[in-house]
């Protein structure tokens, strides 16, 4: 595999990652999971998107955002470096959504 074809794998990797991130079904999850993944997805390691892949496929979205708001518990084999990303993301994209005066 050449440099070029696994940035390039990368990139369509990313994409379907955001494609699937901002149609959870449950407008919350889409609005953390969207934002975060279009502006950090970038700088994820492979194992972060890997487990961010994961992530993504649980059906359940209303318990996806229970644990990033830490309403609910996370199952240990979801509470990895890049759900702390996704709660660091959360805490400061919703601040900063406050102070651009939303809600």
């Amino acid at each position: 595999m050449t440099a070029e074809t696994g940035t390039d794998e990368r990139k369509a990797r990313l994409g379907r990652l955001t494609f699937r991130a901002w149609r959870r079904g449950f407008r919350e999850a889409d609005l953390v999971l969207g934002p975060f993944v279009e502006r950090e997805g970038a700088g994820l390691t492979d194992q972060e998107i890997s487990d961010f892949e994961t992530l993504l496929s649980q059906d359940d979205d209303h318990r996806i955002y229970a644990w990033i708001i830490g309403a609910e518990p996370t199952p240990e084999e979801f509470e990895t470096p890049v759900m702390t990303r996704i709660r660091d993301f959360m805490r400061a994209h919703v601040a900063q959504a406050v102070a651009d005066g939303a809600g």
